[in-house]
């Protein structure tokens, strides 16, 4: 959402001859937030200050199983979800109301909030077996709750809407009353929404801005109801798993205006699992050939209790992981599951922005995060650490942005492997507005290509202060002397880096050049940062990662001349000496700035 205006009021209470007896600040922000059924779509459409944005984000569960609530885990969480170029975060019905702190850096980060009411079939008595139909067990106690939560977070300026339940309404009376206490003010009614809305309370509602409970935000009594999914309350949200690409693109996959859950895989790096599981959980899947040509996986036991979602669907998806060879080992399985799991999200959300405002008015993504070790949807594990599916989406959400639609692109000869690599220019100044990298074709002949020794040229400069690190990477692929006449490599450097929160000081005595020789030409394919703590004396399986990191980029390949600029910030521990490793798919020296 951009930069957000905002500020500080502050209210004294002063005793007469007595001074100062209490004082509160708050942080705000000013905006108005309308929404509606759009009459092209069908799906519900939300305007900002007056601008129809289009919604991409996902649903989050809460921040951690054992309610270890941080404002330090929440500002990277929320600061994760703006660094995929995210509008929307959906709190989850089976979750929670968080912390004042989420809100404030969604306030912070420009983030809307979808907040949800605790209705769901999952924990309150309503899912298979029925056992409660009319939970929650006491509605005088909830609608307590409910009514201190609007009081807690109306303030908040990142919060956008109030939901009843999940996939759900609440029971008749809890419904009644919260639509009654959570009528609209007049200047924030649509009148689009009153049409389409007869259940809304018909009583003539007061003026004074102070009678509401809120009166800034819409009421909607369920996640599929009033624009959402078929907006009638019927499961027409999914599916959550594995899809083939260019499925995103077609006109059939999706039928309705604004979907709020569609998932897929999210399987994490080697080293988180070696990190939260036994060596009995490092055993990768069985694949199973069957008799139609389709792959089964069979992942062990305790990828089966981490809830894993396999990389193919027997009879409908072929085993997407197997596109690229069938996998040795964990590195190897991980390695190829963050090819998907690119490919994956950027298709999604590309297949979504192909038909913004023609067919579609937004998207949620089931899920965003994990409050455990899960190996279902998710963009960063429980460690803080990203999937390439973090950089799918980023790429595939920035504001200004170049895609190929992949259901209706043709190739003649589709054997080899194709690179294509999309920019779009600034004409005034031929400054990249938005840069897009594809890998098309038999992914098989990507295997051989692990063998090619392309060079490049790493500049690093580390800006210090105290225990927090910054750290500008460009790295070059030197296997070809960029012909500076040709728009491909004009103005290499990316114009969408991180904002940097903090200040420092640096001066070229810290800049660092490191150059790789290859001797190949070609692309430098899919490389990735991570960052370790330095230490000489490692045991198998132990994790020397420090997390959380934010970058600007990564899972990034570089044509030959071209060059991107990497940002990395984070912080290190006490004592801790950290360094920069840099690996990929045919780059695998592993170098490391220090």
């Amino acid at each position: 959402m951009g930069k957000q205006a905002l500020h500080h009021v502050t209210i004294s209470v002063e005793v007469k001859e007595h001074g100062e007896s209490d004082q509160w600040t708050h942080l705000f922000g000013f905006r108005k937030i309308e929404s509606h059924i759009d009459n092209a779509t069908d799906g519900r459409l939300f305007k900002i200050n007056g601008q129809p944005i289009f919604i991409r984000g996902g649903n989050w569960i809460l921040s951690d199983g054992l309610l270890r609530l941080s404002a330090k885990r929440y500002r990277t969480d929320i600061k994760f979800h703006a660094d995929m170029n995210f509008n929307m975060i959906r709190c989850w019905g089976g979750g929670l109301a968080e912390r004042p702190e989420f809100y404030h850096y969604c306030d912070m980060y420009g983030l809307l909030v979808w907040q949800e009411f605790w209705i769901t079939g999952d924990v309150d008595g309503r899912g298979d077996p029925v056992s409660n139909p009319d939970g929650p067990l006491d509605h005088d106690l909830f609608m307590l709750c409910a009514r201190d939560t609007v009081k807690l977070l109306r303030n908040h300026a990142s919060l956008a809407l109030w939901v009843g339940g999940n996939e759900q309404v609440p029971p008749k009376d809890i419904n009644e009353a919260l639509k009654n206490d959570l009528q609209l003010h007049p200047y924030f009614e649509t009148p689009s929404e009153t049409d389409k809305s007869p259940e809304e309370p018909s009583t003539a509602s007061p003026k004074d801005p102070s009678l509401y409970l809120d009166g800034t935000r819409l009421y909607v009594q369920g996640s599929m109801w009033d624009g959402f999914a078929n907006g009638k309350g019927d499961f027409t949200d999914g599916p959550y798993e594995i899809q083939y690409p260019e499925s995103f693109f077609r006109d059939d996959f999706y039928k309705y205006g604004f979907n709020p859950e569609v998932g897929s895989v999210g399987m994490p790096v080697a080293a988180t699992i070696r990190a939260t599981m036994p060596p009995e959980g490092w055993r990768i899947p069985l694949f199973k050939k069957l008799p139609d040509g389709y792959t089964e996986e069979a992942p062990n036991p305790i990828w089966t209790y981490h809830k894993y979602i396999p990389y193919s669907k027997p009879s409908k998806v072929h085993d997407q992981i197997e596109l690229y060879g069938t996998p040795k080992d964990l590195d190897d399985f991980c390695l190829k599951a963050q090819l998907v799991n690119y490919i994956q999200y950027r298709a999604l959300l590309e297949g979504w922005t192909s038909r913004m405002w023609s067919k579609y008015t937004g998207v949620l993504i089931w899920k965003n995060q994990n409050p455990w070790t899960g190996l279902r949807g998710q963009f960063y594990d429980h460690l803080l650490d990203q999937t390439a599916g973090f950089f799918g989406c980023r790429c595939a959400a920035e504001p200004i942005h170049v895609q190929l639609n992949l259901a209706t692109y043709s190739i003649e000869n589709p054997k080899p492997v194709y690179f294509l690599l999309l920019k779009l220019y600034n004409m005034s100044d031929y400054g990249i507005l938005s840069r897009n990298f594809y890998w098309l074709g038999n992914y098989k002949l990507l295997e051989p290509y692990r063998k090619k020794n392309v060079p490049l040229k790493i500049t690093s400069k580390a800006f210090i202060k105290g225990s927090t690190y910054e750290i500008e990477m460009h790295v070059q692929n030197t296997s070809k002397k960029p012909d500076t006449r040709s728009s491909t490599y004009m103005n290499n450097f990316v114009r969408r880096d991180m904002e940097i929160d903090f200040d420092m000081e640096g001066d070229d005595s810290d800049l660092r050049v490191a150059t790789i020789n290859g001797t190949d030409a070609g692309v430098a394919f899919f490389l990735h940062f991570s960052v370790h703590e330095m230490k000489t004396d490692t045991k198998e399986g132990e994790d020397t990662r420090i997390l959380p990191v934010h970058y600007s980029d990564n899972y990034f390949s570089l044509v030959p001349g071209e060059v991107m600029p990497v940002k990395i910030s984070f912080e290190v521990p006490r004592g801790v000496t950290p360094r920069v490793t840099l690996s990929g798919w045919n780059y695998h020296s592993s170098h490391t700035v220090h």
